[in-house]
């Protein structure tokens, strides 16, 4: 097998050929090691790697399979995890300068649960500021760039994620999600990201970690270029930890016992407030009636409610977190401290970003009008009623990823751009399974895709639609195959 077909297959594939004896795990990780030293250099993705401790893994895995032991689910294929999950001996500073010389002597809870499973990490990836900006970059690793084009942005935080697995160097990843910081970078990227319920998978051991109701609003979910490795890696990380107090016990159903004909499809094709682009539009139209085709129901719905999903997002998760948690955990406790380094960030010598520095100033800004306040909370919560009860138990959401395919850097600071992210971030709170799916490339050569949402605990739904998304539409185009794939 060529080095460029074992750079397309899934995860589960190289699992299956690694446990064959097909192919050995140290010339996989070896493959994704050579093109992951060609793209990263334009990427900035993998912001610290282990490839010689990647290579050491690899071939005590190569010696379990042939001493008939066994290696796990994943034993032998590379992987990447986003730079906030403590990681054993990896830096894990979250963008933050004031943590570049963090270094975990333990992992994370989904970071063991991934290495148990027998997967080789290959490194940990670039992410924004304390996790809280759509596009990479901070002041302690710089910022990433698209795949497709290193023009535009990788979305965030999990954007050091979405662009190695999106340029092929990684099978899958670890991500988390607290406002689209799995599915934004998925989108962008042109790769596949799950969103899982509310509470079905523990974030212990990442850095920053939410608190109250709002760790339910940040999930720890996969990346991975192709869906079959979705459901597996899910069932991998799900499940409580005796640590983190918002993870329950959720029982799934099974993507493969799903009926796609008896789907029923509620077509949402925009929040009412920030207009969506062509590309997406007719890609999400194209969605609905290849399910329709299959035998499913849909109807285009709409809920007025989405045109206020920044105030509900803020709201929720303000009231849920304890106040000035993000200056907390910026280390700029004192707003006078943020503005003096604000200072500094004009005259270009600040330690953090200016997303960072906006939002540690406005962050309590909410709490100075409690009835609005309160209201945003009140519509959000009938919010995720209503379109739970419309959803039912076979019912899935189409709803744009994002206004447009990826921007260029900089640009969703401002306006129109400003507020766009709330399309995924809505989405948080309601605490529904979403999987981002990819669906080819616009006539620039970059990914268009759908989110694909379903009520609380029917996360099989959403995988299993992105499984038949896949077959139908062909999933992640490897960017050296861009100009084959243009979709007009």
């Amino acid at each position: 097998m060529t080095t460029s077909e074992l750079l397309t297959l899934s995860a589960t594939r190289l699992a299956e050929m690694i446990r064959a004896r097909e192919v050995t795990s140290r010339d996989v990780v070896d493959a994704h090691i050579a093109w992951a030293q060609v793209v990263n250099p334009q990427l900035n993705a993998i912001v610290e790697n282990r490839f010689d401790a990647a290579r050491t893994e690899a071939d005590a895995i190569d010696e379990q399979i042939a001493a008939g032991q066994d290696p796990g689910p994943f034993g032998g294929v590379p992987c990447t995890i986003k730079e906030c999950f403590a990681f054993a001996g990896m830096p894990n500073s979250s963008g933050l300068v004031a943590r570049r010389d963090i270094r975990p002597t333990a992992d994370a809870t989904a970071v063991a649960r991934i290495r148990n499973a027998g997967a080789v990490p290959l490194g940990v990836t670039n992410i924004s500021e304390l996790c809280m900006w759509m596009e990479t970059n901070n002041r302690v690793y710089g910022r990433t760039n698209n795949p497709y084009n290193p023009a535009h942005i990788v979305g965030g935080s999990s954007g050091g994620e979405g662009a190695i697995i999106g340029s092929g160097a990684s099978p899958f990843g670890l991500g988390s999600d607290i406002g689209g910081s799995i599915r934004m970078p998925a989108f962008f990227n042109g790769v596949f990201g799950h969103k899982p319920t509310g509470g079905l998978v523990p974030g212990t051991g990442q850095f920053p970690i939410a608190e109250g109701a709002a760790l339910r609003y940040l999930t720890t979910g996969p990346l991975a270029r192709r869906a079959e490795d979705l459901w597996p890696l899910l069932n991998l990380l799900r499940g409580p930890d005796g640590e983190d107090a918002g993870c329950i016990e959720w029982e799934l159903g099974d993507p493969d016992n799903v009926d796609l004909s008896s789907l029923r499809i509620l077509n949402v094709p925009d929040n009412g407030k920030q207009g969506v682009a062509e590309s997406l539009r007719l890609a999400q139209q194209r969605v609905a009636a290849h399910l329709e085709s299959l035998g499913a129901t849909s109807e285009t719905k709409r809920y007025p409610a989405l045109a206020d999903s920044f105030a509900i997002w803020s709201s929720m998760l303000g009231d849920a977190e304890s106040p000035s948690s993000f200056r907390t955990n910026l280390q700029r406790p004192r707003l006078r401290d943020l503005w003096a380094q604000t200072a500094l960030w004009l005259a270009r010598n600040s330690e953090h970003t200016i997303p960072a520095l906006i939002l540690g100033l406005v962050e309590n800004l909410g709490d100075l009008a409690p009835a609005r306040k309160r209201a945003a909370i009140e519509a959000g919560l009938e919010l995720r009623e209503t379109i739970e009860r419309d959803l039912g138990d076979n019912g899935i959401m189409l709803y744009p990823s994002y206004v447009r395919p990826a921007p260029k850097h900089v640009q969703p600071l401002l306006p129109p751009l400003t507020f766009s992210w709330v399309y995924t971030a809505i989405l948080n709170v309601l605490e529904l399974p979403v999987t981002q799916v990819p669906l080819g490339l616009d006539h620039q050569g970059l990914p268009v895709g759908v989110q694909v949402a379903a009520r609380r605990g029917n996360d099989h739904l959403t995988i299993a639609v992105a499984q038949e998304l896949e077959r139908a539409f062909g999933g992640w185009v490897p960017p050296w195959t861009v100009s084959e794939h243009q979709v007009g």
